[in-house]
């Protein structure tokens, strides 16, 4: 195929998620590396550390930049978009839904969809993420570098895809992360200036707080689909390999209570105990106390009991 055929339709495909390619094949599990070209690119910016240089104040705003978004991913692509554990309006899921979007991990529609199917099937041979049927590589990221993955199954998440911004937002991915991180630059323009006496740069703050902040949030994430489902304790007797993993829930604010969520995926709080420490719903209970969220869905006391085997750390 001529050059000129081929980058054209990559690059619509970098901006239109759904615009679907009648020549391709859309079962193939092939990667499909000019359509991977942000990611991998995004990977290979992180070298640019040595070129900027560090400092604590790049550093902070680098955690800040993770925290923020990956409550983002864990509250609302999550708890919100997928399971529906809490109820808001239209304002605050189009404004939440556009943070978890700058994490550059598709749209939220697109991430509910694949998830919903994922709780359907979770481990068994059509789960398109299980490290129990495939290798820990193709679950913890391959699965989203293929033809097959890509599109949203607008079917699956009816109850958002009536949302026209919302549809938007999914379709047009990408234009959240690149506001995103004009915004960190455009920060560290300000931040450079004399008067704040930081010493940093532009160029460093960018580079931390954008590019190193959304690689490690990709990986985080993607240790739920991996780890989760290898390393940890079994609490409950679910069909599936989920676990619960305490260092997994410290590095994504709560996602790595995984058995627990497996075991009752309704509610709000995936931390069941008050020892499993679970900071998503301690935000999302303070936005409730807010009145940006209601209706927060608890643990019922007879699902904590039901094929209890022991305490998990």
């Amino acid at each position: 195929m001529k050059v000129s055929t081929i980058i054209p339709r990559f690059l619509v495909h970098w901006f239109d998620s759904d615009r679907i390619d009648p020549k391709a094949d859309n079962s193939s599990e092939k990667i499909e590396w000019a359509r991977l070209a942000p990611f991998i690119l995004i990977h290979a910016a992180c070298l640019l550390v040595f070129y900027v240089g560090f400092s604590w104040t790049a550093l902070y705003i680098a955690i800040g930049s993770y925290l923020v978004r990956m409550f983002a991913i864990t509250g609302f692509y999550h708890r919100y978009f997928s399971h529906r554990t809490f109820k808001t309006n239209r304002f605050w899921q189009l404004l939440f839904g556009i943070l978890a979007t700058s994490s550059s991990q598709r749209g939220p529609l697109w991430w509910a969809a694949h998830h919903r199917e994922h709780h359907k099937v979770s481990d068994h041979d059509v789960d398109v993420h299980t490290p129990v049927k495939r290798s820990f590589l193709w679950s913890h990221m391959g699965w989203i570098c293929c033809q097959k993955n890509f599109y949203t199954n607008y079917k699956t998440v009816k109850d958002f895809a009536k949302f026209p911004e919302l549809v938007f937002i999914n379709r047009f991915d990408i234009l959240a992360p690149l506001a995103y991180g004009t915004f960190i630059y455009l920060l560290g323009l300000l931040l450079s200036q004399p008067q704040f006496g930081l010493d940093i740069t532009a160029g460093q703050t960018f580079v931390w707080g954008f590019i190193v902040s959304t690689v490690v949030l990709f990986h985080a994430t993607f240790t739920i689909n991996s780890l989760a489902h290898i390393y940890g304790k079994k609490r409950f007797n679910t069909p599936d390999n989920s676990r619960n993993n305490f260092w997994l829930a410290l590095l994504t604010l709560g996602e790595g209570w995984h058995n627990n969520h497996h075991h009752f995926p309704h509610s709000t709080r995936q931390g069941f105990y008050w020892w499993e420490i679970d900071i998503t719903y301690y935000f999302l209970k303070l936005m409730s106390f807010l009145r940006i969220i209601s209706d927060l869905k608890p643990v019922p006391e007879h699902i904590k009991k039901t094929h209890t085997k022991g305490k998990c750390s």
